[in-house]
C-alpha cells in the first residue's frame, strides 16, 4: 500500500537488516504523544462481553437494557439504530441469517475457544471482503490488500470454518488470510482488561516487537464509531530512532520466546532476551517461608523500593544487572504468586501482607517493563488505594498521617505514568479513580 499518506503521520518504515522494514520516527516526540491513530478494519467482541457491549462500537451502556438487539439473529446487540446500520453495511447483512446455524453446527462447536474466536473473525473479514464492489478483489490502495501484504505466521494449521457467506470466497483464501490470523490479531483492551480482539492492518504493517518498547497501543470507544487504535509513545523518543510494540506481556520471561518463535516466526534480540538465553534455566524459587522473604527483601534493595515508605520517583535498573541469586524472582510463577497475594491481602484486610507483597511486585514491575508501562502505573494506584485502606480502618492518628503521605506520593507515581498512556477504553478507569482519591486525602488533610 504505497499512497501519499502511507506511512501516516511523522512515521516512516526503512530497511532493517533482520525484519521486513523498521517504522523510524521522522520527529523528536514527547512521552504521551500520539503517534499513530487508526481505526479497526475487523472486530469481534469476547463472549463474555456479548450481550453487555455493543457489538459495533464496543461501548458499554450504563444499562444493558437499552442496548437494540438485531431482529434478524438476535446474537448481536447494538447502541442504536446507528451501530447497527453501520456494521450491518460493514459485513453483518452476509451473516445474519447463517450466523445461528453456524453456531450450533458440530463443525464450530468442536472448535477450542481460541479458534472459536478465530472462526467469527474471519466470517467477519470474509463477508466484508464479499460487500466490496468487485467481491474478493484486493484493490492496491485499500486496507484488504495491506491485509494480503501481511507477512503470513509460522503455524500451518487449517483454517477453522467460517460462516457461509455469500458469494462463496474462491479457492484458498480463506486459508490465505487464517496465516495472517495467529500472528496480526490484537487484543482489544478497556482499562487493560481484554474485552475483545481486531485487526488493525497499518499497525502490523508498521511495529516490530520489543520486549522493552518505547511505545503502547491503546483502544477508543465513541458510540457509533468504529474502534480505534491509537499508538503512544511511553517515553521520549528522538527523530530517526525506531518505534517499536510488545507483541505479548514484557513480564513472560519463561515463555516469550516459545511464543514469538510459534506465534510469529522469529528469535527476539533485545537486551533481555540475549541476557535470558546467556543465563540459561532459572533457579526455582525458594519453598521455605524465610528464604522467600530474603528474596524479597534482596529485589527491594536492588531496584531501590523502600518498604517503610512510599517513593519519591521511581527507579530505573536494567535486568541485565539483575544478580544471579535474584534470577529465580523472572519465573512467571513468583509474579504470579505475588500478584496474587497482593490482591487477595488487599481484598481481606490483611495490610501488613498486601503492602509488603506489593512493594516486592512494583519491584519485580519496574525490572521486567520499560518506563511507563500503564501496568506499573496501575498498580501504583492500587497501591495507594490499598494504604487508603489502612487509613481509614486506623485509630491512630500518627500513623495515619504518616500512611496518608505514603498514599499521596504512590498516587504521584500513578499518575506521572497514567497520563503518559492517558484515557482509554471505557469511561472512567484509572485516571478517574486516581482523581477521586486524591480529592479524599485532600480532604482528609484539610480536616486534620
Amino acid at each position: 500500500m504505497q499512497t501519499a499518506t502511507w506511512p501516516p503521520g511523522g512515521l516512516a518504515l526503512v530497511p532493517h537488516n533482520l525484519a521486513r522494514d523498521k517504522c523510524v520516527s521522522r520527529n523528536d516526540y514527547k512521552a504521551g504523544s500520539q503517534l499513530l491513530s487508526i481505526t479497526s478494519y475487523a472486530t469481534t467482541l469476547l463472549d463474555s462481553e456479548k450481550g453487555r457491549r455493543c457489538d459495533f462500537c464496543f461501548s458499554l451502556p450504563r444499562d444493558t437494557t437499552h442496548l437494540k438487539r438485531c431482529s434478524g439473529c438476535g446474537s448481536y446487540w447494538y447502541c442504536d439504530e446507528h451501530c447497527q446500520s453501520a456494521q450491518w453495511q460493514t459485513h453483518h447483512k452476509r451473516v445474519c441469517r447463517t450466523y445461528n446455524p453456524f453456531l450450533v453446527s458440530p463443525e464450530y462447536q468442536a472448535l477450542p475457544d481460541y479458534k472459536k474466536l478465530d472462526s467469527i473473525m474471519l466470517s467477519h473479514v470474509i463477508a466484508q471482503l464479499s460487500l466490496l464492489p468487485d467481491p474478493y478483489a484486493f484493490q492496491e490502495s485499500a486496507p484488504s490488500s495491506l491485509l494480503m501484504s501481511l507477512i503470513a505466521g509460522p503455524d500451518k494449521s487449517l483454517a477453522p470454518p467460517i460462516c457461509p457467506v455469500k458469494p462463496i470466497p474462491p479457492p484458498g483464501l480463506v486459508q490465505k488470510l487464517y496465516a495472517r490470523f495467529g500472528n496480526n490479531n490484537f487484543a482489544i483492551h478497556s482499562h487493560l482488561n481484554t474485552i475483545g480482539h481486531g485487526i488493525f492492518p497499518q499497525t502490523s504493517r508498521l511495529f516490530n516487537h520489543s520486549c522493552l518498547p518505547n511505545s503502547a497501543a491503546k483502544y477508543i470507544f465513541e458510540p457509533g464509531a468504529a474502534i480505534r487504535m491509537e499508538v503512544v509513545a511511553l517515553r521520549d523518543i528522538a527523530k530517526g530512532e525506531e518505534v517499536c510494540l510488545p507483541y505479548l506481556d514484557p513480564a513472560l520471561l519463561e515463555t516469550r520466546e516459545q511464543i514469538l518463535e510459534f506465534s510469529y516466526g522469529f528469535q527476539c534480540q533485545c537486551p533481555t532476551s540475549l541476557f535470558l538465553r546467556r543465563i540459561g534455566p532459572l533457579t526455582d524459587t525458594p519453598a521455605v517461608e524465610n528464604e522467600m522473604l530474603k528474596i524479597s527483601e534482596e529485589l527491594l534493595e536492588f531496584v531501590g523500593v523502600d518498604s517503610t515508605k512510599a517513593l519519591i520517583s521511581l527507579p530505573n535498573k536494567p535486568l541485565e544487572s539483575l544478580p544471579p541469586s535474584l534470577y529465580c524472582v523472572l519465573r512467571e510463577s513468583y509474579m504470579g504468586g505475588l500478584s496474587e497475594t497482593f490482591s487477595k491481602a488487599s481484598h481481606e484486610g490483611q495490610y501488613d501482607i498486601a503492602l509488603q507483597s506489593g512493594d516486592t511486585l512494583l519491584s519485580l514491575y519496574l525490572l521486567v517493563y520499560p518506563l511507563n508501562y500503564p501496568q506499573i502505573g496501575m498498580h501504583c494506584l492500587e497501591m495507594a488505594k490499598t494504604i487508603w485502606n489502612v487509613v481509614i480502618t486506623s485509630t491512630d492518628q500518627n500513623k495515619g498521617r504518616v500512611l496518608k503521605d505514603q498514599a499521596r506520593r504512590y498516587l504521584v507515581l500513578a499518575r506521572r505514568v497514567l497520563d503518559v498512556f492517558g484515557p482509554e477504553g471505557d469511561e472512567g478507569g484509572p485516571l478517574q479513580e486516581i482523581a477521586i482519591l486524591d480529592g479524599l486525602l485532600q480532604s482528609a488533610k484539610t480536616r486534620e
